[in-house]
């Protein structure tokens, strides 16, 4: 690369960077004949996720310096936490330029000067406003009539990349880059990254300011203690929960999973006296009031219902309490609908989970729920104790009627960084364009709903490894091999559950689609699956 970097450097030293640039609806849940309206009111939570804190960013310019932690400026480029406070402001700033850029500050070194102003001059040439001369000069590389090195197109082409403004293409080169331990290169291109980025831009915009600020982070530590290192307020829980309820409701990836894991438990249970569901990851419990109430539907009457909640103290968080607000609600819920009921806390980790913490009794029937949940356990490729494998085999012991699995459909486990960063960045460019559509832009809280329940997932694949890497996504078919080697069978979901999340998705965009493939349902934003849901026994 030694030449696209010569090329690179001059271009670095000889230019300005200066570019001016509802209320919640109900679903419905059917068994049989009868037909249950609910309308939740809170949303299934992960984790809660570092504020990035974009309101009270300086108004400077500045570049990483050091593995300190990453802020985002008001124009939403990310920025070194240390370094905000360290820098003068930005001369070149004024509210004509949004960007707010100044004279590059980039790391990279002056080389030959004879070299640096011939390159001057083809720099000139490209940059200019003729973008037919660009085209002819990628042309003639094309073509393979110029001598030029491998090295040197390259470089060329990445600068097309950032003349055209493309995010996406820059963020693969600078991921190669860092993938290549190429830091000349890298550095380069995240200077030239924080001028395109925006958490209030386009969707790739946005999330590009996300992506960059995990190649930061990786380069900073390779992710060693990113979710420790990010020296930053978390939202107070019942803003957590705001911003979960939002993305709950304007997308209907966590609905979609909620109701084919439900419809699912509901058909194994038809006939049963005592259900017992354990669930790995209770969390709000909302998943279970409409299963609640399509059970004090059943002809014949309900069950008797028993829940077990497994949770951790990050739940804990985003709920404001223990265990017990779950209970309290549910119960209060069955006792309404004239559902026996009876609430279990089990508040651990699911890696620390055995048998007898789940308390199950002769003559229960057993459903177990991993939804969303599975895909932080790790496996085999982190450690020795294969925590996945290994709690499938657990439940196994259980005989359970059925087991629902729902998660998301990438493959981020055991890839190495730079098909990991392709795969990352493909999955969530869908989710911030399904995003897009349904939440206007200048939303007041769509900036904090993409910061608190994205953008630190994004951060993790990308800048951790090993055990910190807790955002380990495996594609269907993989959990299926998992399934069928701790002997579990696939059990096929109902027709009537894929009848009712078509309608379900009848008030969301026409770019969602529904598919059924292998006893397995996949919901997809255009040609892209993003959640996968399928049941076991």
């Amino acid at each position: 690369m030694q030449a696209s970097h010569q090329y690179i450097n001059s271009s670095m030293s000889s230019r300005s960077f200066y570019r001016p640039v509802k209320e919640v609806e109900p679903y419905y849940f059917c068994y049989n004949d009868s037909t249950v309206v609910t309308q939740f009111s809170v949303p299934n939570c992960y984790e809660p996720y570092c504020t990035l804190e974009s309101s009270s960013a300086n108004h400077s310019y500045n570049r990483y310096n050091s593995p300190s932690t990453v802020n985002f400026s008001p124009n939403g480029s990310p920025m070194s936490q240390q370094e905000s406070q360290s820098y003068p402001p930005d001369l070149h700033h004024s509210p004509d330029n949004a960007y707010g850029s100044p004279l590059s500050g980039s790391c990279i070194t002056n080389d030959a000067s004879d070299l640096r102003h011939k390159l001057r001059e083809l720099e000139t040439v490209m940059l200019g406003p003729d973008s037919d001369i660009i085209d002819s000069i990628d042309s003639t590389f094309q073509n393979g009539t110029d001598t030029c090195s491998s090295e040197m197109n390259s470089g060329i082409q990445i600068m097309g990349a950032i003349s055209r403004r493309d995010v996406k293409e820059v963020l693969i080169a600078c991921a190669k880059s860092v993938s290549d331990n190429d830091l000349l290169m890298a550095n380069w291109l995240m200077d030239e990254l924080r001028q395109m980025v925006s958490v209030s831009g386009e969707p790739i915009q946005r999330l590009g300011a996300y992506m960059l600020e995990g190649l930061v982070a990786r380069l900073a530590s390779s992710g060693s203690s990113i979710y420790k290192a990010l020296r930053c307020k978390e939202p107070a829980s019942a803003e957590l929960l705001s911003y979960m309820h939002i993305l709950y409701e304007v997308c209907p990836y966590f609905k979609f999973g909620y109701m084919s894991a439900n419809g699912a438990i509901a058909e194994a249970m038809k006939d049963e006296d005592r259900v017992h569901i354990i669930d790995f990851q209770i969390a709000q419990g909302s998943q279970w009031i409409t299963l609640i109430q399509a059970f004090a539907a059943r002809p014949g009457g309900p069950p008797h219902i028993r829940i077990t909640g497994i949770d951790d103290s990050t739940s804990a968080y985003a709920r404001g309490g223990g265990l017990s607000i779950v209970g309290r609600k549910l119960s209060k819920l069955a006792q309404k609908f004239k559902v026996p009921f009876e609430f279990h806390a089990a508040a651990m980790s699911g890696y620390d989970v055995k048998l007898e913490n789940l308390g199950v009794r002769p003559g229960e029937a057993v459903a177990v729920n991993f939804a969303f949940m599975l895909h932080h356990m790790p496996d085999e490729s982190v450690s020795t104790e294969n925590y996945r494998d290994r709690l499938l085999m657990l439940v196994k012991r259980l005989s359970p009627k059925v087991v629902t699995l729902v998660e998301q459909e990438s493959n981020t486990n055991t890839a190495a960084f730079y098909p990991r960063f392709l795969e990352a960045l493909n999955y969530y460019t869908a989710m911030f364009e399904s995003i897009d559509v349904t939440l206007q832009r200048d939303h007041k809280e769509r900036i904090n709903v993409e910061q608190h329940c994205l953008a630190r997932d994004i951060v993790n694949i990308i800048a951790c490894e090993g055990p910190e890497r807790v955002e380990r996504h495996e594609l269907l078919g993989k959990w299926k091999s998992r399934f069928k080697m701790a002997g579990f069978r696939p059990y096929p979901l109902s027709s009537v559950v894929n009848a009712m999340i078509k309608t379900l998705l009848e008030n969301y965009c026409n770019k969602y689609r529904l598919q059924e493939r292998d006893g397995a349902l996949y919901l997809g934003w255009m040609d892209r699956d993003l959640v996968a849901s399928c049941a076991w026994k």
